[in-house]
């Protein structure tokens, strides 16, 4: 069945760095695009960057916008989320989500699979 494992959260002061991981097993992860979403307590979760599955093209929401990096290494089913500069409304459950990309529509909608998600906790 199809796997998605987080790895990479932690506890960080403000203005730190974070890499978080995500390795996928039982699907062809090529042709997958893949996304990292958050929740923090109290609110809905929220779509945060996602890349495509042909091509690389990336698209993040406005509050993390040069500061989150989101990239796939293809050969090792991997995403990655590079976090710099890091603000304690950051904090949140980070999650990985995949679609199969020829599905197409907007990159935080559509998801069929989900990690189990990963703590990220900034101190200010």
């Amino acid at each position: 069945q199809v796997q998605l494992v987080e790895s990479g959260g932690g506890l960080v002061q403000a203005g730190g760095s974070l890499r978080l991981s995500c390795a996928a097993s039982g699907l062809s992860f090529s042709r997958y695009t893949m996304a990292w979403f958050r929740q923090a307590p109290g609110k809905e979760r929220e779509f945060v960057a996602a890349i495509a599955w042909s091509g690389g093209r990336t698209y993040c929401v406005d509050s993390v916008k040069g500061r989150f990096t989101i990239s796939r290494d293809n050969a090792k089913s991997t995403v990655y989320l590079q976090m710099n500069s890091l603000k304690p409304e950051d904090t949140a459950v980070y999650y990985c989500a995949a679609r199969l990309g020829v599905r197409g529509g907007p990159f935080h909608q559509g998801y069929e699979y989900w990690g189990q998600g990963t703590q990220v906790t900034v101190s200010s």
